[in-house]
């Protein structure tokens, strides 16, 4: 008997390809709002929320206490919104080999799908919707529908709750980055799945402990009938 009822997906670099829009958008807005962020440090940003992660870059420039950062903040956060959604409306969005099928397998095998993102709304269904895949998933959050997006668990809870699933010990959650597998890792899931499909690699991943590491998503019904069952 399968012990999985829900998996819950990261979409960017797990279901859709990364193509580099998420980094470039940041760079863009933050460039053209005199802040300062390396290549690295956006890198390993992904996976936050879009609006804390411009919070963090305002803050560390200009103080915690400045009273100009909330505006600062709202302005970035608007430059970052239009140039993502410019690259996600210019052929941006590509889902990952296989994950298609995966869907299928799971729909199949009765478990149920959701997905968990740091993109916030709008984008999120746009995403969806070119995909074809606006009414598949049990549940879709954003980090906008938490107080506190990844590293913390909250995303995975308001899946849960959502697809009606009551205990961690019946969902996997799957993503490419490390703030995935830390958020996983602290839900306390049964599994925390890394995919190599993002920007991260297997070296980054490792350190924070997955479950298994897996080339795509299109290894988990395989990775599903040789652990969870």
């Amino acid at each position: 008997m399968c012990k999985v009822k829900l998996v819950i997906f990261d979409i960017g670099g797990t279901i859709i390809e990364d193509n580099g829009e998420v980094i470039s958008s940041f760079t863009a807005a933050l460039e053209g709002n005199g802040l300062l962020a390396t290549q690295s440090e956006l890198t390993e940003l992904k996976g936050s929320s879009k609006r804390a992660v411009i919070k963090k870059f305002v803050e560390r420039q200009w103080g915690q206490q400045d009273p100009e950062n909330e505006t600062r903040i709202d302005k970035a956060y608007q430059d970052f919104k239009m140039q993502l959604e410019n690259n996600f409306s210019n052929g941006g969005v590509k889902p990952v080999h296989g994950a298609e099928s995966t869907f299928n397998w799971l729909r199949a095998h009765d478990i149920l799908f959701a997905t968990t993102t740091g993109f916030y709304r709008t984008v999120t269904e746009r995403i969806l919707n070119t995909a074809g895949w606006q009414d598949i998933f049990a549940a879709n959050i954003c980090s906008d529908d938490v107080k506190m997006g990844r590293p913390a668990p909250f995303m995975i809870f308001r899946a849960m709750e959502t697809a009606g699933i009551d205990d961690v010990r019946q969902v996997l959650n799957v993503g490419d980055t490390r703030l995935d597998l830390q958020a996983g890792n602290r839900a306390g899931v049964l599994g925390v799945v890394g995919v190599l499909t993002g920007i991260q690699k297997e070296d980054r991943l490792k350190q924070d402990s997955p479950s298994q590491l897996i080339s795509s998503v299109a290894d988990i019904p395989a990775l599903i009938e040789q652990h969870y069952s």
